[in-house]
């Protein structure tokens, strides 16, 4: 039978209080033989003043500080963008405004010296349900192209009289395309805006062309639309819809075969570029 010593151990004490800080290891436990011997068995040392380590917690506020946010992202871009359209637009307007200044555009000229009145012939059923409008009518077209620097390529126009005071049209007519070159001049004689025995009136058409027709001077415009390209160097722009309204013509319907020269307080026409933004193509 073995006998097991258990030495009293006391904590050291600092001025008769016991120390907290430094705890001595308590004496490892012996064991008495039966031959007289003892055995001692190794302790492990734990330090009590040792702080037990805990896992920090996850911290996602770091995290998005250690990069850009996408607000900032976004910031930048748009920022970079408006500045880059400014640019462009700057750049767009100097180089219009040189453009400008050095060839000086400015739009085409028409002019119609002549309009000729071949017939007017209004005729209208006993019941006044149906009109027949018969009419002829001639005049000269000038183009004139007043650039140094601009070419203009028309598509063909469509042309249309109307009684002036009624708007009621009165012939109908076309001009072949052509092409304009810079400071020149283009005639055309002979235009021919008609009317037909088969086109019909409606009753409203009918009675206030009729009320034009009997006055004693009777007042036409001519009206042309067509599409033009214009050509600077190696720069040409996209078709655009040009409107020419002459107007300013009087004169009698003839009563015979001979035609009546409408007299032109007008000889010039205006021209209307249906253009707000010139797109150019290089």
């Amino acid at each position: 039978m073995t006998d097991r010593v258990f030495p009293a151990s006391k904590p050291p004490t600092t001025n008769g209080v016991p120390s907290a800080t430094t705890v001595p290891p308590p004496p490892a436990p012996t064991t008495v033989n039966g031959n007289g011997t003892t055995n001692q068995k190794p302790q492990v040392y734990i330090p009590s003043n040792r702080q037990i380590y805990r896992p920090q917690p996850y911290s996602r506020h770091h995290h998005h500080q250690s990069r850009p946010s996408c607000k900032r992202i976004c910031c930048c871009c748009c920022f970079w963008s408006i500045l880059i359209i400014l640019i462009l637009a700057l750049v767009t307007a100097i180089a219009a405004t040189a453009m400008y200044v050095i060839y000086h555009p400015r739009p085409p000229s028409f002019s119609v010296p002549s309009l000729r009145i071949g017939r007017v012939n209004l005729t209208t059923s006993s019941d006044s349900s149906l009109s027949h409008l018969n009419s002829f009518f001639n005049f000269t077209l000038l183009s004139e192209n007043p650039n140094n620097h601009l070419t203009f390529r028309y598509d063909p126009f469509t042309v249309t009289v109307k009684s002036a005071k009624s708007g009621v049209v009165v012939g109908n007519g076309t001009v072949p395309a052509f092409i304009s070159e810079n400071r020149n001049k283009t005639s055309f004689r002979g235009v021919i805006a008609t009317s037909t025995a088969a086109r019909e009136l409606d009753p409203e058409e009918a009675k206030d062309l009729r009320s034009d027709l009997g006055r004693m001077k009777v007042r036409f415009e001519i009206e042309m639309r067509t599409k033009v390209k214009m050509e600077m160097g190696k720069m040409k722009s996209e078709g655009v819809e040009i409107k020419v309204t002459c107007d300013g013509f009087e004169g009698s319907v003839p009563k015979g075969k001979t035609p009546i020269v409408a007299a032109s307080k007008k000889t010039k026409c205006k021209s209307d570029l249906s253009l707000k933004i010139w797109k150019w193509s290089f």
